[in-house]
């Protein structure tokens, strides 16, 4: 069964690489779905990705028995825009979204956007969404009302709260104070106030056990569960199950615990008899805030972090298991995205694409193991509202002269107060090849004037697109973001 379906798909992937869409001679029982987002967690912080001081058995066991991706990048390297991309299968700024938007947005995710939920609920799929939103915390916005059946969690990041990193209120004229209490949601209604650090403390295993509830109870049903943790980003908090039980201080203890979540999941699948017949992804919105110092994780070497479209701000692990599918133990070092996952689902479910224009592709061959195919050749780094800062083909990566992030230079901040950044440092312009120079150390510009003529024109064509703010271009096919009525 294994052999014929990867056959059958291989063959009809090739002739559609973008949609992919194809009916199946054979084909397994439709699988759940499992995403997992975290939130902050850097491309070095799962100790099989080199992690150190504190292990992640679970999530290491999840690369053994499936694929570990090397080269797969996140829509963007901020919350809003990063989760935009992928519930739609689009680089964000083609839906209108932005940066991280704050409690007084006025705008959302568009609810004219197909999600990948309303994509599987048209199969038939229970769809839940658990965890951290921050797609617009209005009511025309929340998950309801994006394709989820149910949905648990906190509208927006869990740092948007009248409370000082030390725990303590906020003092009345500060920035924090303008921000409301932080409310918890259930469906669309609040039904908590989160005050305090002991209270985040309860969000890890309250998502869990919400998790655990969820696949019981749709066992005999195909599901979408979207659990989109609010850790590790800052504030960082921690039950007592893990506080002080790794040797890198609270951000150690809090990878530690949502190791834990993930086994509650496997544990779930497994006794509940899903295991083998459910897709679990997990991956990161993007990478390490690093001037919160010790309370920020690694981008195991690559250069930057959240808030730069260098690489370690966009490149995340990715770990994805299919029991009979996925070969246990695979590495995958070709180029992908969290875009990508969208249109991958609509493949190994048999549903449609949605219709407006996506920019995902479809990545079903390399979960399969067709060390022959390339899906996704190029890839387009936007940032700020609408900058595009890099774009990438094959192995080079050409970076533009742009004001962005940079933490170098600066002492980092610790035990949960931020260091300094410089948010308008004059990044040049650079040539980096990212077989050799991952780290982007090294720009190679003038050796290779074909390569960047040849990625001038790729940006040249995604200007006339998606525009581009430093260019002062617009774009011919850009799309609103919703509004709050």
């Amino acid at each position: 069964m294994k052999h014929l379906l990867k056959s059958t798909l291989s063959v009809s992937i090739a002739a559609s690489p973008l949609i992919g869409i194809c009916t199946l001679v054979e084909k397994p029982q439709t699988p759940n779905i499992i995403l997992i987002f975290m939130d902050d967690l850097g491309y070095g912080d799962l100790s099989c990705y080199g992690a150190t001081q504190y292990k992640t058995p679970n999530l290491d066991k999840l690369a053994v028995q499936g694929v570990r991706f090397t080269n797969f990048l996140s829509a963007q390297a901020v919350c809003s825009a990063s989760r935009a991309g992928i519930l739609t299968g689009c680089y964000p700024n083609r839906v209108g979204i932005s940066g991280a938007l704050m409690p007084d947005a006025k705008i959302g995710l568009n609810p004219n956007e197909e999600t990948i939920a309303e994509v599987l609920r048209k199969k038939n799929y229970k769809t839940a969404a658990i965890g951290k939103w921050h797609l617009g915390h209005h009511r025309e916005f929340l998950p309801l009302q994006q394709g989820f059946d149910e949905y648990l969690g906190l509208p927006y990041s869990n740092d948007m709260w009248p409370v000082n990193f030390d725990g303590k209120p906020a003092e009345e004229n500060s920035n924090k104070a303008r921000y409301p209490v932080l409310p918890l949601i259930d469906g669309n209604d609040k039904i908590w106030e989160i005050k305090t650090l002991d209270d985040q403390s309860e969000l890890t295993t309250l998502y869990t056990e919400r998790a655990v509830r969820f696949i019981t109870r749709n066992k005999k049903n195909p599901f979408f569960l979207y659990l989109a943790h609010s850790m590790p980003h800052v504030p960082l908090a921690v039950s007592g199950k893990f506080k002080g039980k790794s040797e890198q201080g609270m951000y150690g203890d809090v990878l530690m615990e949502i190791d834990w979540s993930v086994g509650e999941i496997m544990q779930a699948l497994e006794q509940n008899g899903l295991e083998k017949n459910t897709l679990v992804i997990f991956t990161s919105d993007n990478g390490p805030w690093l001037n919160f110092g010790n309370h920020a994780g690694s981008t195991g070497g690559l250069r930057e972090g959240k808030g730069s479209s260098f690489e370690g701000g966009q490149r995340v692990p990715c770990l994805m298991k299919w029991p009979g599918q996925i070969q246990v133990g695979t590495i995958c070092n070709k180029l992908a995205s969290t875009i990508d996952i969208l249109p991958t689902l609509a493949v190994i479910t048999n549903s449609s694409l949605p219709e407006k224009k996506i920019d995902g592709v479809n990545i079903l061959p390399l979960l399969l193991g067709d060390e022959n195919t390339n899906p996704r050749e190029s890839f387009l780094y936007y940032y700020r509202k609408n900058n595009l800062e890099a774009v990438r083909k094959g192995d080079w990566k050409l970076v533009f002269a742009h004001p962005g992030r940079t933490y170098i230079g600066f002492k980092p901040g610790s035990d949960g107060f931020p260091g300094e950044v410089n948010e308008n440092f004059p990044h040049e312009e650079g040539l980096y090849d990212m077989r050799r120079d991952p780290g982007e150390r090294y720009n190679v510009k003038e050796y290779y004037p074909e390569v960047v003529a040849e990625l001038k024109k790729l940006a040249d064509e995604a200007r006339e697109d998606l525009g581009d703010d430093i260019q002062k271009v617009e774009g011919k096919n850009r799309r609103e973001a919703g509004r709050a009525q």
